[in-house]
Protein backbone atom coordinates (compact mmCIF):
# COMPACT_ATOMS: atom_id res chain seq x y z
CA UNK A 1 0.00 0.00 0.00
CA UNK A 2 1.05 3.91 -1.03
CA UNK A 3 1.03 5.75 2.01
CA UNK A 4 2.97 9.36 1.18
CA UNK A 5 0.73 11.84 0.40
CA UNK A 6 2.20 12.43 -3.16
CA UNK A 7 3.78 10.53 -6.20
CA UNK A 8 5.27 11.09 -8.84
CA UNK A 9 3.14 9.44 -11.65
CA UNK A 10 3.92 7.96 -15.00
CA UNK A 11 0.57 6.88 -16.36
CA UNK A 12 -0.77 3.43 -19.16
CA UNK A 13 1.14 5.10 -22.07
CA UNK A 14 4.63 5.74 -20.53
CA UNK A 15 3.78 9.38 -20.17
CA UNK A 16 5.33 11.21 -17.42
CA UNK A 17 2.20 13.23 -15.35
CA UNK A 18 4.27 14.90 -12.60
CA UNK A 19 4.24 15.16 -8.99
CA UNK A 20 0.40 14.70 -7.92
CA UNK A 21 -1.65 13.60 -4.70
CA UNK A 22 -1.89 10.13 -4.18
CA UNK A 23 -5.19 9.90 -4.10
CA UNK A 24 -5.98 11.68 -7.51
CA UNK A 25 -3.12 9.14 -8.87
CA UNK A 26 -5.06 6.34 -7.18
CA UNK A 27 -8.37 7.80 -8.70
CA UNK A 28 -6.55 7.70 -12.08
CA UNK A 29 -5.72 4.41 -12.25
CA UNK A 30 -9.46 3.00 -11.38
CA UNK A 31 -10.27 5.16 -14.06
CA UNK A 32 -8.78 2.93 -16.43
CA UNK A 33 -8.84 0.02 -14.95
CA UNK A 34 -5.04 -0.96 -13.76
CA UNK A 35 -3.55 -0.50 -11.02
CA UNK A 36 -0.94 2.07 -9.37
CA UNK A 37 2.06 0.07 -8.69
CA UNK A 38 5.36 2.17 -6.89
CA UNK A 39 8.06 1.33 -9.25
CA UNK A 40 10.73 3.21 -7.52
CA UNK A 41 9.93 3.47 -3.42
CA UNK A 42 13.29 5.30 -2.65
CA UNK A 43 12.76 8.59 -5.01
CA UNK A 44 11.37 11.31 -3.40
CA UNK A 45 8.81 11.44 -3.83
CA UNK A 46 8.39 7.93 -4.77
CA UNK A 47 7.63 6.94 -8.14
CA UNK A 48 4.28 5.09 -9.29
CA UNK A 49 3.09 3.97 -12.70
CA UNK A 50 -0.71 3.16 -13.93
CA UNK A 51 -0.42 -0.30 -15.34
CA UNK A 52 -1.82 -3.57 -15.26
CA UNK A 53 0.13 -5.29 -12.10
CA UNK A 54 -0.89 -8.81 -13.04
CA UNK A 55 0.19 -9.16 -16.58
CA UNK A 56 3.52 -7.41 -15.44
CA UNK A 57 4.15 -9.78 -12.58
CA UNK A 58 3.51 -12.86 -15.31
CA UNK A 59 6.44 -10.70 -17.51
CA UNK A 60 8.95 -10.48 -15.02
CA UNK A 61 8.83 -14.35 -14.07
CA UNK A 62 8.92 -15.37 -17.59
CA UNK A 63 11.79 -13.00 -18.01
CA UNK A 64 13.78 -14.14 -15.19
CA UNK A 65 12.53 -17.71 -15.82
CA UNK A 66 14.39 -17.32 -19.41
CA UNK A 67 17.74 -15.89 -17.83
CA UNK A 68 17.68 -19.18 -15.73
CA UNK A 69 17.49 -21.18 -18.66
CA UNK A 70 20.53 -19.10 -20.32
CA UNK A 71 22.52 -19.24 -17.27
CA UNK A 72 22.00 -23.27 -17.22
CA UNK A 73 23.22 -23.23 -20.64
CA UNK A 74 26.61 -22.40 -19.54
CA UNK A 75 27.36 -24.79 -16.55
CA UNK A 76 30.85 -25.98 -16.15
CA UNK A 77 29.91 -29.93 -16.23
CA UNK A 78 33.15 -32.31 -14.81
CA UNK A 79 34.39 -35.55 -15.86
CA UNK A 80 36.94 -37.02 -13.91
CA UNK A 81 39.63 -39.67 -15.83
CA UNK A 82 42.01 -42.39 -14.20
CA UNK A 83 45.56 -42.25 -16.15
CA UNK A 84 45.13 -46.36 -16.15
CA UNK A 85 41.43 -45.80 -17.58
CA UNK A 86 39.85 -48.87 -19.76
CA UNK A 87 38.36 -48.36 -22.98
CA UNK A 88 34.92 -49.64 -22.07
CA UNK A 89 35.06 -46.44 -19.01
CA UNK A 90 36.21 -43.89 -21.72
CA UNK A 91 33.40 -44.97 -24.24
CA UNK A 92 30.93 -43.85 -21.14
CA UNK A 93 32.59 -41.18 -20.15
CA UNK A 94 33.17 -39.54 -23.84
CA UNK A 95 29.38 -40.39 -24.19
CA UNK A 96 28.67 -38.38 -21.27
CA UNK A 97 30.53 -35.62 -22.60
CA UNK A 98 28.93 -35.95 -25.86
CA UNK A 99 24.98 -35.17 -24.04
CA UNK A 100 26.77 -32.38 -21.77
CA UNK A 101 28.20 -30.33 -25.21
CA UNK A 102 24.91 -31.12 -27.01
CA UNK A 103 23.30 -29.61 -24.10
CA UNK A 104 25.30 -26.54 -24.41
CA UNK A 105 27.22 -27.04 -21.53
CA UNK A 106 31.19 -27.00 -20.57
CA UNK A 107 33.03 -29.99 -20.07
CA UNK A 108 36.52 -30.37 -17.76
CA UNK A 109 37.72 -33.63 -17.81
CA UNK A 110 40.12 -33.66 -14.56
CA UNK A 111 42.70 -36.84 -14.70
CA UNK A 112 44.66 -37.08 -10.79
CA UNK A 113 48.25 -38.65 -11.21
CA UNK A 114 49.62 -40.66 -8.19
CA UNK A 115 52.82 -42.19 -7.44
CA UNK A 116 55.08 -43.64 -10.66
CA UNK A 117 51.91 -42.43 -12.62
CA UNK A 118 53.72 -38.91 -12.68
CA UNK A 119 56.38 -40.74 -14.83
CA UNK A 120 53.89 -40.71 -17.92
CA UNK A 121 52.38 -37.53 -17.83
CA UNK A 122 52.90 -37.23 -21.49
CA UNK A 123 51.30 -40.70 -22.61
CA UNK A 124 48.15 -39.52 -20.60
CA UNK A 125 47.85 -36.07 -21.86
CA UNK A 126 48.16 -37.49 -25.39
CA UNK A 127 44.61 -39.18 -24.54
CA UNK A 128 43.14 -35.76 -23.13
CA UNK A 129 44.05 -34.90 -27.06
CA UNK A 130 42.61 -37.83 -28.33
CA UNK A 131 39.27 -37.32 -26.30
CA UNK A 132 38.86 -33.86 -27.60
CA UNK A 133 39.71 -35.00 -31.46
CA UNK A 134 37.01 -37.34 -31.05
CA UNK A 135 34.54 -34.99 -30.09
CA UNK A 136 35.90 -32.24 -31.99
CA UNK A 137 32.49 -32.56 -34.25
CA UNK A 138 30.16 -31.18 -31.28
CA UNK A 139 33.24 -28.89 -29.03
CA UNK A 140 35.87 -26.34 -29.54
CA UNK A 141 39.06 -26.80 -27.16
CA UNK A 142 38.71 -23.85 -24.34
CA UNK A 143 41.59 -24.55 -22.82
CA UNK A 144 44.15 -27.54 -23.89
CA UNK A 145 45.26 -30.40 -21.66
CA UNK A 146 48.12 -29.00 -18.99
CA UNK A 147 49.38 -30.29 -15.64
CA UNK A 148 48.65 -28.02 -12.70
CA UNK A 149 50.64 -30.24 -9.68
CA UNK A 150 49.71 -33.76 -10.10
CA UNK A 151 46.23 -32.91 -11.52
CA UNK A 152 46.04 -32.44 -15.88
CA UNK A 153 42.79 -30.58 -17.03
CA UNK A 154 41.17 -30.16 -19.97
CA UNK A 155 37.82 -28.12 -20.89
CA UNK A 156 35.87 -27.77 -24.30
CA UNK A 157 32.69 -25.94 -24.81
CA UNK A 158 29.70 -26.68 -27.13
CA UNK A 159 30.37 -25.07 -30.35
CA UNK A 160 27.47 -23.33 -31.06
CA UNK A 161 28.57 -22.92 -34.52
CA UNK A 162 26.68 -26.37 -35.61
CA UNK A 163 27.33 -29.79 -35.75
CA UNK A 164 30.50 -30.48 -38.29
CA UNK A 165 31.36 -33.87 -40.19
CA UNK A 166 33.03 -35.76 -38.19
CA UNK A 167 36.46 -36.90 -39.75
CA UNK A 168 36.41 -40.39 -41.10
CA UNK A 169 38.95 -42.74 -39.54
CA UNK A 170 38.07 -45.43 -40.73
CA UNK A 171 40.88 -47.45 -42.59
CA UNK A 172 40.70 -47.69 -45.77
CA UNK A 173 42.03 -50.22 -48.22
CA UNK A 174 45.16 -49.63 -50.32
CA UNK A 175 43.87 -49.39 -54.17
CA UNK A 176 45.09 -52.53 -56.17
CA UNK A 177 48.34 -52.26 -58.30
CA UNK A 178 47.71 -52.28 -61.47
CA UNK A 179 47.90 -55.09 -63.46
CA UNK A 180 51.42 -55.71 -65.57
CA UNK A 181 51.59 -55.69 -69.46
CA UNK A 182 53.09 -58.87 -70.34
CA UNK A 183 56.12 -57.71 -72.04
CA UNK A 184 56.19 -58.02 -75.78
CA UNK A 185 57.46 -61.04 -77.54
CA UNK A 186 60.42 -60.38 -79.52
CA UNK A 187 60.01 -60.55 -83.30
CA UNK A 188 61.45 -64.15 -84.54
CA UNK A 189 63.81 -64.11 -86.73
CA UNK A 190 63.42 -64.12 -90.36
CA UNK A 191 64.84 -67.51 -92.31
CA UNK A 192 68.70 -67.25 -93.41
CA UNK A 193 67.88 -68.05 -97.46
CA UNK A 194 71.51 -68.26 -98.21
CA UNK A 195 72.08 -71.61 -95.82
CA UNK A 196 68.37 -72.56 -96.06
CA UNK A 197 68.71 -76.49 -98.01
CA UNK A 198 66.46 -76.54 -101.63
CA UNK A 199 64.60 -79.27 -102.43
CA UNK A 200 66.23 -82.13 -104.65
CA UNK A 201 65.23 -81.37 -107.90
Amino acid sequence: MIRVPQVRLVDENNEQIGIIDTNAAKDRAQDAGLDLVEVSPNSDPPVCRIMDYGKWKYAQKKKESKAKSHASQSELKGIRLRPNIDEHDLGIKLKKARQFLEEGHKVQFTMLFRGRQMAHQGLHLDLMRNISSQLEDVSKIEQIPKMLGRRATMVLAADKSGPKTKKDDTPRPAPAPAASKPAAQPPAPAPNLETASTPNE
